[in-house]
């Protein structure tokens, strides 16, 4: 697969997210609907960590991290809209950039560690396509809770 093909798959992900959230204001940031659940702030936060999770486990001699109370940690210290959607879009800046400054074979290369071992590394758009859908799930649900109504990511 060509590296335009995994930079259009990237981009359709992080369209689709961005629309999805652009119904909410800062003063939404705070949202959670239960207490101990992640924050509208949070949920994005979190979908910003994990597209760099998985770029980083699919070039890491180790695999992926799998400290997952240190990425929790890190993604509830997130309280801002703006502090969450800015590392959203530096996470998918930095993929992209990622993406192009590799040779297209490098995608082919097995994903060391032990998630998704053997995997081609280009198999994590999938993951991040995956990943996102469902957060922007979630956050389709905290908007109708807050009687928002979230755009159809699909369209124009």
């Amino acid at each position: 697969m060509a590296n335009e093909d995994l930079t259009r798959q990237l981009q359709a992900i992080q369209t689709y997210f961005e629309k999805t959230v652009e119904c909410f204001d800062d003063a939404d940031g705070e949202f959670a609907p239960k207490e101990g659940m992640f924050t509208v702030a949070q949920q994005i936060a979190h979908a910003a960590q994990t597209v760099e999770w998985f770029l980083e486990g699919a070039f890491r001699p180790q695999g992926f991290s799998m400290d997952f109370a240190e990425h929790e940690e890190e993604v509830r210290a997130i309280t801002s809209l703006e502090d969450a959607l800015a590392w959203w879009r530096t996470a998918c800046q930095e993929a992209l950039t990622s993406i192009a400054g590799s040779a297209p074979e490098a995608w082919d290369d097995p994903i060391r560690g032990k998630l998704m071992e053997g995997m081609p590394r280009r198999t994590i758009l999938g993951g991040i396509n995956d990943h996102t859908a469902h957060h922007r799930g979630a956050l389709a649900v905290y908007a109708r809770l807050l009687g928002r109504e979230p755009a159809m990511p699909y369209g124009a």
